[in-house]
């Protein structure tokens, strides 16, 4: 009896907050990878895009996800910062997002549709008008005139929804990012928490229930969960474009579930000793990568075995974790080796300006 109260205690420890904005709620386990979605249709003028998020319910030990949803800002020049995971103190803390004139540190989380993980390119306020930047808002069907089409930065693609800890995103706050926390701030308005509460209410948002792929992804207006205006996660294999808007891939839980690892195009930069050597190095790290996936479905595949019948929810969120990071690993170090790639010779007749 004494060992089971003491691996709850681990799971969740009820201690005060450790700054501003920290709930006081740690978790032993991270949040699962942020799900695929589209996001909804803007409802009009004013509304301002708030990502969805993996919250907590300490009263069931499980996380369930909040939908992404537009909410009406709470006064004119005002910006959404997320909330988002962060390790410390040998736990997961969440730290509360909040409006405010400038989007503050957000774990470097990228959460798409503008947030990027280190500012946000969904929009600005000029004038006291809020404009929408349509390469990464849907604003379909909407008579929005105050528009305008920018290409934002985007992130490593990553779906990590926490920072630091085991696997988690390696963000630091910027200086500006700094100052901004000392801004006058708004906390959540109450359409905001009212959303959270009719998540957590729903048994489909839990990740115990939907294994990372919530019901409902994202909805039309805060509150409108289960209406219209709700869409579920995506669980299908297709690549997404830059903007987040639109992208599929599923979030993997074990390398089995992670799409073949791809060869790239065939280099011809003239040198052919050069070009045969750049290969035999392609050759060598898909075969390295390939063994390494095989490992780890074989540890996962045993760790399955021996816990049979046991609580499944927390071994999946582990196995998604260390997929996800296997992942990371393996598209940084093609990275890498596509950055050495031989260049073609520069026949040395091109013209100056």
């Amino acid at each position: 009896m004494r060992t089971i109260r003491f691996l709850l205690a681990l799971l969740v420890m009820a201690i005060p907050a450790a700054s501003f904005g920290q709930i006081g709620i740690r978790v032993a386990i991270g949040p699962p990878v942020l799900p695929f979605y589209d996001q909804s249709i803007c409802p009009g003028d004013g509304y301002l895009w708030t990502p969805g998020y993996w919250a907590y319910d300490d009263s069931i030990s499980d996380y369930y996800w909040v939908p992404g949803t537009w909410v009406m800002a709470p006064e004119e020049g005002y910006l959404w910062t997320p909330g988002y995971w962060g390790w410390g103190e040998g736990g997961y803390f969440f730290n509360d997002g909040y409006w405010g004139p400038e989007v503050g540190f957000y774990g470097g989380i990228d959460y798409g549709f503008g947030y990027w993980g280190g500012g946000y390119g969904g929009g600005r306020w000029d004038h006291g008008h809020f404009f929408y930047n349509s390469s990464v808002n849907n604003l379909s069907g909407g008579s929005f005139h105050n528009v305008y089409n920018e290409r934002i930065e985007v992130n490593n693609g990553s779906r990590v929804s926490f920072n630091g800890g085991s696997g988690g995103v390696n963000a630091h706050p910027t200086s500006q990012q700094e100052a901004a926390t000392n801004q006058r701030h708004i906390p959540a308005v109450a359409a905001q928490t009212e959303h959270a509460q009719a998540a957590r209410a729903n048994p489909a948002q839990r990740a115990g229930v939907n294994h990372g792929s919530p019901a409902i992804a994202a909805t039309s207006k805060a509150g409108d969960i289960g209406e219209h205006g709700a869409a579920a996660g995506r669980e299908t294999s297709q690549a997404g474009n830059a903007s987040g808007r639109s992208t599929d891939s599923h979030a993997a839980v074990h390398p089995n579930d992670l799409a073949p690892i791809a060869r790239p195009a065939a280099v011809n930069s003239g040198n052919a000793k050069a070009d045969r050597k750049y290969e035999k190095q392609q050759d060598k790290l898909i075969a390295k990568q390939t063994q390494e996936r095989q490992q780890l479905q074989q540890k996962q595949d045993a760790e399955h075995q021996q816990k049979a019948n046991a609580d499944t929810q927390k071994l999946e969120q582990k196995h998604q974790q260390q997929t996800q990071q296997l992942s990371q690993k393996h598209a940084s170090q093609q990275q890498s080796l596509q950055s050495r790639q031989p260049q073609a010779r520069s026949s040395g007749g091109g013209s100056r300006r």
